[in-house]
């Protein structure tokens, strides 16, 4: 019998074949029916990423006449998409379970602001 599976599920299957660790990341200093039973320190996911010049004069013309950036926008999921798994990477290393207390920042870098810096902290912790 063939049973569709909810299209999250396959993306899970991709990420697990790709190697990314999925784990519980919160921005809760706790997990819910779970007890915490060791903290074992911050754990940080950090990303720069250059933004295309063809983006910047689209995003230039929006800055003109309104509207949004679908292209800074994409950017932007990227980055913290990669930051986050960067710190669950990081914790997983440590033998935790998940991350709570989790934070975000942003942030625009260089002379041109060609740059995107998206960073991420968190406490790895140990899960029953």
């Amino acid at each position: 019998m063939f049973c569709q599976l909810p299209a999250r599920w396959a993306i899970i299957h991709e990420e697990i074949k790709r190697g990314v660790i999925i784990m519980i990341v919160t921005t809760t200093t706790s997990v819910e029916n779970r007890t915490i039973t060791s903290y074992e320190g911050i754990v940080f996911g950090e990303v720069i990423t250059g933004i295309n010049v063809l983006k910047d004069i689209g995003s230039g013309l929006r800055n003109v006449f309104g509207g949004r950036s679908k292209g800074y926008e994409d950017e932007l999921v990227e980055a913290r998409e990669e930051a986050l798994n960067e710190m669950a990477n990081r914790a997983k290393k440590r033998g935790c379970d998940a991350v709570v207390g989790v934070k975000m920042d942003y942030e625009v870098l260089g002379s041109d602001n060609g740059m995107l810096m998206v960073t991420c902290s968190g406490t790895a912790v140990k899960l029953n």
